[in-house]
Parts: C-alpha cells; structure tokens; sequence
C-alpha cells in the first residue's frame, strides 16, 4: 500500500481513517485564518482577494512539505499575532509600504532556512531541559483553551479588569442577544457536547464536536433565534454561492517585496522582530504538540525535526512569495494529534483542503469562530494533562515550568512563555548554586542573555 509506505501508519500505530479525520479537525479549527488573515492584512493595503488565495496556497505548499520531509502532522499557515504585528505596527505604525514589511518576511525565511540547515534550530530545541518542554505544552493548551474562549466570546473585554466573562443581561437588554448572546450560548453547548463525546471515546469527537455547533448554529438562523448582524460581526452561517466558484487572483500581491530598505537598521530591527516571534512560537509549537503526542524520545529531542523546520522556514518565504505575512507551524495542529493524528498524511489531508477552500471559499468561510472554539478548548484540556510529567518536587524545575506556564496565556504569546522560562530557569539554578548539577548546556546560557537584550532593546 503507497500510503503505508509513505508514512509508515504501522509504525505509528494510526491508520488511514484516523490520520484523514486528524486532518480534517486540524483544519477546520483553523480555517478561521482563511477569513482573518485577509482582513488583518487588508488594513495594510494589501488586496483582500489577493491575500486569500495566498493564504491557501502557502498554507497548502508549507504544510506538504512538512508532510514530505518529516512525516509529521504539523499543519502551517500564516501566523496570527505575527500578521497583526505586519498590518498595525509595521505598515500602519512604523509607516512602511506592504511590500517592504514582505521583504522582511522574506529575509526572514533565508535565515531560517540557513539556520535550520546549520542545526541552529534544533540545537536549541534540544537545549531545553525536559520539564520545561513539558510546561510549554501545558501554557499552550492554556494558551488556546483562552484563545477559543475570546473567539466564542464567552470570555470578553473589560477596561476594569481586562477580562470578564460574557453577560447574556446585558445582550438581552442592549437587543444584541439574537447576534452574539445566542453564539456564546451555542459555544457553550459546544463544549459539553464535545467534552461528551471525548467520554463516550468516540471517533473523531472533536471533528463531530465542532460540526454539531454549527449544524446548531444553522437550526438557530433557519428559527430565526440566530440573526445574522454583519455589524457587530456576525455573519450568515450558511454558505453563500451567489458569487459562484472562482479563485481570486494573486497578482496585486505576488512578487510584489521592495528590498528598498533592506540595509538600514530599521529593517533590521523589523526582520530580528519576526525572526524572534516566528523561532520561538515555531519551536514551542514544535515541543508543545510532539510532546503531547509521545513524538519525543527519551533525551527530549523530535527525530527529523530538521525536515520540520525546514519547512517552517521554506513556507516563510514562500509566503512572502505569494503576498503574506509569515508561515508558522499553526498551535491548532493539536487537535488534529488530539484525533489520532501521528504522520504527514494527517497534515497531506489538511494541505489538500487548503487547497480545495481556493475553489470552495464560501463553505469554509462559513465555518463560525463558535463552532471552532469548543474545538480549541478542549484541546487545551488535553495538553493541560502534560502537567503531571512534572517534577514539583525540584523547585528549582517547577517555578521555571510555573512561569512559562502562565506567561503564555496572560502575555498572549507563545515565545514570551519560552523567553520567560529560560531566564528564570537559568537564573534561579545558577544562583541556588544548581547550574553544574543540572549540566545546563551553553546554549541556555546564550539564549537567556539574547532573550534579556530583547527586553531591553526592543
């Protein structure tokens, strides 16, 4: 069997089914990037079509590559924050043109993919002690468990304490109930039908978790309990044909980089920023989902992590190529692992659906952030459950793995919780006087003043 001599089911001890639903749940609980980078990336200037067709295709070129040269179930797109950082500070903050902030992007990705090449990269995952490869899987199911609470909206803003929880008196009051108070509720029902079928140990519950909500969501609009409000955000839940089947152009935006800037200390420091992002959230990705799925060996390191970063790397700049921000390993490739998902066929699966949403846009683009964040929650309970690998018995691991923990979800970054945790990991054991005893590689040491100089200088 080809598929069997491709990605080795066997010996990962998945099947054919399994790997095709793993797929099809990491896509669907990131399919939201098909909508947003276009929006986020359109306030920069760039052409909203153009950017949607980029998207798909760099996500689908990335994530077989990943497939092909490390046969791991790690699905890519561009990265949300690191688009963000592109359209608002970059372009609209900075008052760079779209096409200088995507040479940036490219040069970024001809570093990684020299740095990968070199074993830079992987020298640094290996670096990090054990522990604490086990608390950035557990801060990134918090991470995203927070991320799908905000997308549900269940959690919501407050200027008195930053967050709060979502009021269904005052939706009722302020007539918005109908738009958003129904979502919130249909996110929560979400869960508990999802948390269910993980219970009763059914196949693919994540998959079926997330397409229950919308089924529910579409009951809802056809009763007329759900009433879409474009305004506030709030869109039909049906797909929409009445533009038919069409692939928007990529020519506003392919080719497109001015290297104009490339040697003034400005792009520098623009390209070190995306560099520093894209490293660190790739390669917490990278240890979060692989240790969460037993891919680690007994040392810690991820057998063919250089085909992984390989193709993070190339994905960048392919990215770039074709007119958007950043390619990065996406965290939501958790809940395809969480499905079974242990080889590239799981990511293959994905790819190819990236690719069929440039033909199928309006069904995947209907896909709402509600019926998704059930999906995200969940999954930040099962990476949580990493937490139990844990030695809190040895301070001077726990407090650094505590830290790293918490850093993710409340400073909203991935790489803030490895920056964080690598300098207090390397600062309490050397003032304890636990550094020897710990063999602490040299590595750590170097990574913990380069991670102290960007809190200084950037």
């Amino acid at each position: 069997m080809k598929l069997e001599k491709l990605f080795h089911l066997k010996e990962n001890k998945t099947d054919v089914r399994t790997e095709v639903i793993a797929g099809v749940t990491t896509f669907m609980t990131m399919a939201y990037i098909l909508a947003v980078n276009p929006n986020i990336l359109e306030a920069s200037g760039m052409d909203r079509g153009a950017v949607f067709t980029a998207t798909a295709l760099s996500a689908f070129i990335a994530t077989c590559l990943m497939a092909l040269l490390s046969n791991y179930p790690f699905v890519l797109a561009p990265g949300m924050g690191l688009n963000a950082y592109f359209a608002y500070t970059v372009v609209l903050g900075m008052g760079y043109s779209w096409q200088q902030a995507l040479s940036a992007v490219f040069v970024e990705g001809l570093i990684f993919i020299l740095l990968s090449l070199t074993n830079v990269r992987e020298a640094i995952f290996n670096s990090i002690p054990m522990n604490l490869k086990h608390a950035v899987s557990v801060g990134i199911g918090l991470f995203i468990a927070f991320i799908g609470l905000q997308n549900a909206k269940i959690v919501v803003n407050n200027d008195s304490t930053l967050v709060s929880v979502f009021s269904f008196k005052s939706a009722v009051k302020d007539g918005t109930f109908n738009s958003m108070g129904i979502t919130v509720l249909l996110a929560l029902i979400g869960i508990l039908v999802t948390a269910i079928l993980l219970v009763k140990n059914i196949k693919g519950g994540i998959l079926w978790g997330i397409l229950i909500t919308w089924g529910l969501g579409i009951l809802c609009q056809f009763a007329g309990l759900y009433v879409p409000n474009p305004e506030l955000g709030f869109f039909s839940l049906l797909p929409d044909f009445s533009n038919g089947i069409s692939v928007p152009s990529m020519a506003p935006t392919f080719m497109k980089m001015d290297f104009s800037i490339v040697f003034s200390l400005d792009f520098v420091v623009i390209m070190f920023a995306f560099l520093f992002v894209d490293m660190f959230d790739t390669l917490g990705t990278l240890i979060g989902v692989a240790s969460k799925a037993d891919m680690l060996d007994k040392d810690g390191k991820l057998p063919k992590i250089k085909g992984a970063l390989l193709s993070d790397a190339v994905g960048t700049s392919v990215g770039a190529v074709c007119g958007t921000s950043t390619v990065t390993t996406f965290v939501e490739s958790a809940s395809g692992v969480a499905e079974g998902g242990r080889t590239g066929l799981t990511a293959i699966v994905a790819a190819i659906l990236f690719g069929l949403s440039l033909f199928l846009s309006p069904i995947f683009l209907a896909i709402p952030s509600f019926a998704t964040a059930p999906a995200l929650i969940v999954v930040g309970f099962l990476m949580l459950t990493s937490i139990t690998k844990i030695d809190f018995n040895d301070y001077t691991e726990a407090i650094p793995c505590f830290i790293a923990i918490i850093a993710m979800p409340f400073m909203y970054s991935i790489s803030e919780g490895i920056a964080m945790g690598v300098i207090s990991y390397v600062v309490i054991n050397l003032i304890s006087g636990k550094a020897k005893e710990k063999k602490i590689s040299v590595l750590m040491y170097v990574l913990t003043v380069l991670f102290i100089l960007k809190y200084v200088f950037l």
